[in-house]
């Protein structure tokens, strides 16, 4: 059983909502991950106001035993439960303890299941949490790999840059951080780092497997025109030297030379090219080199 507790969800509270209100507690109880019922529950707590909910996520329970203490401590911490479980004997065993112990239990996928089983001309569900274990693993990894990609975009936390699958750099707008996210919804652990004028990159950039790096550049006037439109996005100054044609052309030779001076780091093109298209050329190398380094392994051993 793994239990994860979320901090208080504060809705937005208006001036009559007391500082010192107690949070609602709310359990939620799942035979998989619990992602599914955490991601609803959400969704629907997004149509309240003036709340605070204290969220607690009980995952791959399965034993009535383990259900029916739930239940009970539901009761004592006057809990509301929210349940995904696919197994029809597992949810008869949260109903009848939250009948005894007076809480109320709100089964997510039940009524789902029955609904599909008599459109799909009475085809009984196999009721087996395991039968998505295989794409739960997936499922963590690409969770975890868009927690670390966060953490690591525009050269944050550049220390544990060993840690990433891919490395992506260049000058700003060179769509560095959409494109970093794109990969880490592929389960890619992506960290992102800008060049800019005057500004040092950081010293792992250059101690980590060269192999992870790849080099983002774009042509001068698309990149102005980008800029600019950036500019009147946010209210900046036209006349600085984040829109300056001159000093973009300044910082993209400055990227070339660092990228002439790292052959290793091939060099992505990322004009007129959607963030999809620059994903697929990144990984199609990576998976290359990949391959070429489990081949050379596998001739050395």
């Amino acid at each position: 059983m793994f239990r994860v507790e979320r901090a208080c969800r504060l809705g937005r509270m208006s001036d009559t909502n007391p500082t010192n209100q107690q949070p609602s507690q709310l359990f939620i109880v799942s035979d998989s991950t619990g992602a599914t019922a955490e991601n609803m529950t959400r969704a629907a707590l997004a149509q309240f106001e003036d709340y605070l909910v204290h969220i607690t996520t009980y995952s791959h329970i399965t034993d009535r035993r383990k259900l029916q203490a739930l239940v009970r401590l539901a009761h004592k911490e006057d809990a509301l439960i929210v349940f995904t479980l696919v197994n029809p004997d597992a949810r008869e065993a949260l109903y009848e303890a939250g009948h005894k112990h007076n809480v109320d239990c709100v089964d997510l996928i039940g009524g789902l299941i029955g609904g599909l089983a008599k459109h799909l001309g009475g085809l009984q569900p196999r009721g087996i949490p395991g039968a998505k274990t295989s794409l739960s693993d997936e499922y963590f990894r690409r969770i975890d790999a868009v927690e670390f990609t966060v953490k690591h975009d525009d050269g944050a936390e550049a220390r544990y840059l060993d840690q990433s699958d891919i490395v992506l750099v260049g000058v700003s707008r060179t769509s560095k951080t959409p494109l970093s996210t794109y990969l880490a919804q592929k389960g890619w652990k992506v960290a992102n780092i800008p060049l800019v004028l005057g500004i040092d990159l950081p010293n792992q950039l250059f101690t980590i497997d060269q192999d992870k790096i790849f080099a983002l550049t774009i042509e001068p006037e698309p990149l102005h025109a980008i800029r600019l439109a950036r500019i009147r996005n946010l209210g900046l100054q036209p006349n600085s030297n984040y829109g300056s044609l001159e000093h973009i052309h300044m910082e993209l030779e400055y990227a070339n030379e660092l990228f002439r001076a790292n052959p290793t780091w091939p060099v992505i093109d990322v004009t007129r090219r959607a963030v999809e298209e620059s994903a697929d050329l990144v990984l199609k190398i990576f998976m290359e080199r990949k391959r070429a380094r489990g081949r050379e392994t596998t001739i050395r051993g």
